[in-house]
Order: structure tokens, then C-alpha cells, then sequence
């Protein structure tokens, strides 16, 4: 990529923030909500598991290639020169406990870039990761910090072990969401709880939703279908009924022999009054468009197995506050959610056998080795 860019993006500045008196207390409610759902399900496996997007569909090696020639806008980062970085990739849905896919939520891709340089962000001191946690959505499911709070109370109450009420009960949100969406609005807090269509996770594209530091801007950030074979599967659906795992299965058989491409693309704010770094609706489009930075690439592998869930559900974190201070998350959203992540990975790593690390190098490297040597000798 060459050329100059089409916008004049907003430089970062410390006072883009805008922070609530009330923000320390929402967090550390929020964490304790997060943790309440942490510890009923702890209570009914014996398994700590994350309070949010406990469910995994996907855990794949990676690498990320950054384009070369990018504009100095978007040579930024862990983006400044092409280079390839391997990564680890978590493919999930949006709640703490681990439903049957008839109870179809909003999905998560969560990447772990590894081994980047420059300035780390408090807390992440030990780390040499920069994490991007994404969702299939361009807006945040709540309008504020309080917002977010409620919606997680509601979430949290959903957290039993009754499948057949789970299962019942997001049927009954996906018929209200369809009467509400039917007088021309939406509820965020039903989507949250239910509302998702049952779709194929590879079609899907993922954002940030709220925006981050990108060294000398800010922007947010999006990872959409970029090969034939992903793009095909956008909004093909997947029979969930009988399955309790289909979505993974679905998962599962693609990589077996396919090969996943995305583009990573940044979207520059170009103007606060109409980007606020503290709102949570999508940015224009036409007025600042996302840009492809980078390829993602996943080649054939085994997506899941027993191995893979011990070293990346147990043995991993992911948070947008695990990174480099160029890319630091901004907005309340995102500074409430710091301590919830914190006290999340604290959780896990206390009460599991496998205690939550950073990762040196990619863990699933050797094990996609092993599954290439297989099927090369099964062809044979």
C-alpha cells in the first residue's frame, strides 16, 4: 500500500478522556459481578472458567503480516514496519457458563500478538503481548458505564445450570428483540442475552467497538473475511438444535483442510464532536473508512482438542489492557473493564491447576506441527 491517506486524522492526546467521578466504583462493582458468575459456575464444575465468553469455538495458531508500505498514519505501533508476528486466536461466545449453542449469543474473537516491542501499559509490565478482544457487532451492547453494569446484572442471573431454562429463556429474548426491532428499535441488553442469529462464527466480522491508542492517533479496530471460503459463509446458518457443540464442530471440520484469511483494518478518528472517544455508537464510514493494515492467517490445523483448551482457556488471558502503551485502551468502557479482566485471570490462575501466564512464543505451533505431520502421512 502506498499513497496518502483520504482523512486527516485526530491526533492522541491524554485529555481525548473524559473520566467520571463515579468510574472506580462502577469498576469494582462490575468486577464483583463478574466474579459472581466466576463463582457459580467454579461452584457447579469444580473448573474455574471466565466470567465472560467462556465458551470456545476455536483455538488456533496465527501470524499476523503487516502490509508493507503503509501510509506513516497507519505505520503506527505494533503496525510501524511490515513484519510477521505469530499469534494465537480464541474464537468464543458471550457467556460465563458453557451453554448448549441453542442458546445463540454474540460471538468473540480474541487475539493474542506475540512477541512486540515498545512501552508497556501498568499492569502488563511482564508481558510481551499486545491483545485485541473483538466482537461480532460495531456498537457496544451498553450506552454507558451503568448501562454496563445492569445489562452484566441481568446476564449474571442468567448463570445456572438448568440447560432447559437457558435455552427456553433465549428463545423467549430472541421473540422480544423481534417485536422490539419490529417497531423500529433494538435492545442491546437482549442481544447480549440471546439474540444472536445461530450463524456460521467463520462468516462473521469483529471490532473493537470502542476505541484504542494507535501510537500518534486513535481508531478502532475491525478483523473481517478476507478469503473465498470465509466470505462464503457470512450469514450461513448452522443447525443448532441437536448439536450442543455445532458451532466448534463447525469450527472443527473447516480447518481440517482450509485455509482462513482476514484483514485487520484500523478506522481513524477524524473528529471528536462526531467520533467521541467515550461513546460507544460505530463512527461513519464515509467519513473515515476502515483501512486494511494487515493479514491474518490461519492455515489448516486441529481447532480444538483437550491440549489446546488447557493451554489457552486455562492457561491464557486476554484483555485489551495486555499490550504496549501505544495502542492503550481508551474510553469508560474500556477503563471499566480493567479490573474486571484482572480479577477474572486472578481467578482462574488461583483455583485451576494450570496457573494463567503470558506466553514467549506460540503454544499451538507444536501441536499444529504434529496435526500437519498426520495428515500428510494420511494422504500418503
Amino acid at each position: 500500500m502506498t499513497g496518502r491517506l483520504a482523512v486527516t486524522p485526530l491526533r492522541y492526546r491524554p485529555d481525548l478522556e473524559q473520566i467520571e467521578p463515579d468510574e472506580p466504583q462502577i469498576a469494582r462493582d462490575l468486577a464483583e459481578t463478574m466474579l459472581s458468575i466466576a463463582q457459580k459456575t467454579y461452584a457447579d464444575s469444580g473448573h474455574a472458567m471466565r466470567c465472560v465468553h467462556a465458551k470456545r469455538h476455536g483455538l488456533l495458531a496465527a501470524r499476523l503480516e503487516v502490509l508493507a508500505d503503509l501510509p506513516p498514519e497507519l505505520a503506527q505501533g505494533i503496525f510501524d514496519k511490515s513484519q510477521a508476528y505469530d499469534c494465537v486466536m480464541r474464537l468464543s461466545t458471550t457467556p460465563g457458563d458453557l451453554l448448549h449453542d441453542s442458546v445463540s449469543t454474540p460471538r468473540g474473537m480474541a487475539l493474542k500478538v506475540l512477541d512486540v516491542e515498545g512501552a508497556r501499559l501498568a499492569g502488563s509490565e511482564g508481558s510481551f503481548n499486545q491483545d485485541f478482544v473483538l466482537a461480532n457487532g460495531k456498537e457496544f451492547n451498553s450506552p454507558s458505564g451503568k448501562a454496563f453494569l445492569k445489562n452484566l446484572r441481568m446476564l449474571a442471573l442468567t448463570t445456572d445450570r438448568i440447560e432447559g431454562l437457558k435455552e427456553l429463556v433465549s428463545k423467549v429474548f430472541r421473540g422480544l428483540e423481534s417485536v422490539v426491532e419490529a417497531v423500529g428499535g433494538q435492545s442491546s441488553m437482549l442481544k447480549s442475552l440471546g439474540d444472536n442469529p445461530p450463524t456460521h462464527i467463520l462468516g462473521e466480522s469483529f471490532y473493537s467497538q470502542v476505541p484504542i491508542r494507535y501510537s500518534d492517533f486513535v481508531a478502532k479496530v475491525g478483523v473481517v473475511p478476507a478469503s473465498d471460503n470465509l466470505r462464503a459463509l457470512a450469514n450461513k446458518q448452522v443447525d443448532i438444535g441437536k448439536d450442543a457443540d455445532a458451532i466448534r464442530h463447525e469450527v472443527e471440520q473447516f480447518f481440517v483442510e482450509e485455509t482462513a484469511i482476514w484483514h485487520l483494518q484500523i478506522q481513524l478518528c477524524t473528529d471528536l464532536d462526531a467520533m467521541p472517544v467515550e461513546g460507544i455508537s460505530p463512527w461513519d464510514e464515509k467519513t473515515s473508512p476502515f483501512i486494511t493494515v494487515a493479514r491474518l492467517i490461519v492455515d489448516p490445523q486441529q481447532a480444538w482438542s483437550e491440549e489446546r483448551s488447557n493451554t489457552v482457556d486455562d492457561g491464557m488471558r486476554f484483555s485489551p489492557w495486555n499490550g504496549i502503551k501505544a495502542h492503550q485502551p481508551l474510553g469508560s468502557i474500556m477503563r471499566l473493564r480493567k479490573l474486571a479482566y484482572e480479577k477474572s485471570a486472578a481467578f482462574r490462575s488461583q483455583r485451576n491447576a494450570m496457573p494463567v501466564t503470558e506466553p514467549m512464543s506460540c503454544p499451538l505451533n507444536r501441536e499444529r506441527g504434529h496435526f500437519a505431520e498426520r495428515e500428510a502421512l494420511r494422504d500418503a
